[in-house]
């Protein structure tokens, strides 16, 4: 039987006096708000990530297959042919192998790993400029050309009104996709039409083109420049050949595999004349600044960790030196400081663990209400999203239960050391 855990137990199970009492609730309430709050924080964080990680790589793909001297906003593209030996049979790759440098004492080691998953899907796209016109207004705007093989599952989730894009075989289409802040500053609706100024060899082209929907993503920066089209449309317009677009967008089933993954398409499946590149790295200033909430998570997660600790270092302070009389007893009766020392560990561990269950109740339930209620809103131009979005990790929330346990009672051993400092006799006859 562990006696020091019984007699803690006793002891936190007896009456205390009004003013320990009162420490005992305020280092539990400490705890548990610590707890809820590093819950939510990393709920918070993690959802962030993942919704606004989602619209990039639904808007542009994993990854893009295009000739090397491409620019970052993927114009100025020589065009490339869609007669390769990896189109459009890429996306039955389900699984690649590939290597992993690990740092072993100096050593560089070699390892082989597996992908999670595959290639979902592969399609075609072409990028041009253009002016739109309507009345007196103007703007300036990329075409995006689509074709036959493009997933609408992403854009018919941010459709606000009309329909997709109809990519008839027989002519080329003149519908164009716009989006909700397009249309609001050109004051333009579904079926309405405008004419779109190109200038191709130095010469100025116009045609009209017809609203058939409007999107809105939530991702100011690609809404505000892009919109939709037959991919046709914009091959005949730079006097491209049918068979000639702009590059390749590779879709994945698993977002940790897209380094690995456009190493492989790079290095096993593509010609010497095309390159293979992650969105990530044609887009770090949107993933860069991802990273940023990790550090502001550390923070939070830390400080919390810290008010837990100060309220528990006085809880227990106050506890010795409520039971001055019970050490000494203790003492005289053979026990060592270190057993004693232990009970009142024991007892700051029942109270930190009454703060965690409070804690775990608040932070999780207040997740669950979010994620059901959405009550906390977004500025959607400032954060991408318009409702603050949450993913529960329940793995990170068992590490935050232990951590938070180990890492308080881990610092509770030092002013433990209190116990040494009480003589018996003064204290048997502590009053």
């Amino acid at each position: 039987m562990n006696i020091e855990y019984f007699i803690a137990r006793k002891v936190a199970g007896a009456g205390q006096q009004s003013f320990t009492r009162l420490i005992i609730r305020i280092a539990m309430v400490a705890v548990a708000i610590s707890l809820s709050v590093m819950i939510i924080t990393n709920s918070l964080v993690t959802g962030f990530k993942k919704e606004i990680s989602e619209k990039i790589f639904g808007f542009w793909g994993h990854v893009h297959i295009t000739e090397p001297t491409i620019n970052q906003s993927l114009m100025d593209a020589n065009p490339i042919s869609v007669d390769q030996d990896f189109y459009p049979w890429l996306d039955t790759i389900k699984q690649v192998d590939f290597l992993v440098y690990d740092d072993w004492m100096g050593q560089e080691v070699e390892r082989i790993e597996k992908s999670k998953g595959g290639i979902r899907h592969i399609q075609t796209f072409a990028i041009m400029p253009g002016i739109i016109t309507v009345k007196r207004e103007m703007e300036g705007i990329f075409l995006k050309g689509v074709g036959k093989d493009f997933d609408w599952q992403f854009m018919e989730g941010y459709l606000q009104e009309g329909r997709i894009l109809d990519l008839p075989d027989s002519i080329r289409s003149r519908e164009i996709m716009i989006s909700k802040q397009t249309a609001n500053r050109l004051r333009v609706g579904v079926q309405d039409s405008f004419i779109v100024n190109f200038i191709v060899e130095k010469e100025p082209i116009k045609l009209k083109f017809y609203v058939a929907g409007i999107y809105k993503t939530g991702l100011e920066e690609y809404d505000r420049q892009f919109a939709l089209i037959d991919i046709r449309q914009i091959q005949r317009l730079m006097k491209w050949k049918d068979t000639e677009v702009s590059g390749f967008e590779v879709f994945l089933d698993e977002l940790d595999d897209m380094v690995p993954m456009a190493e492989y398409i790079y290095m096993e499946e593509l010609p010497h004349n095309l390159y293979a590149e992650s969105i990530r790295t044609k887009r770090q200033e949107i993933f860069n600044w991802l990273d940023l909430q990790d550090i502001n998570e550390f923070v939070i997660l830390g400080l919390m960790v810290i008010v837990a600790i100060i309220n528990m270092v006085t809880a227990l302070l106050i506890l010795i030196l409520e039971r001055t009389n019970m050490i000494g007893i203790l003492k005289a009766l053979g026990a060592n400081n270190w057993k004693i020392r232990r009970i009142f560990l024991y007892h700051a561990g029942l109270i930190v663990g009454v703060g965690l269950f409070w804690g775990n109740l608040i932070g999780i339930g207040l997740c669950f209400l979010q994620d059901k209620f959405e009550f906390v809103k977004l500025s959607e131009a400032d954060y991408y999203l318009s409702v603050a979005p949450v993913q529960l990790n329940f793995w990170m929330i068992l590490f935050l239960n232990i951590g938070t346990l180990v890492v308080t009672l881990l610092f509770l051993i030092i002013p433990s050391y209190l116990v040494t400092r009480i003589s018996p006799v003064k204290a048997i006859r502590f009053k």
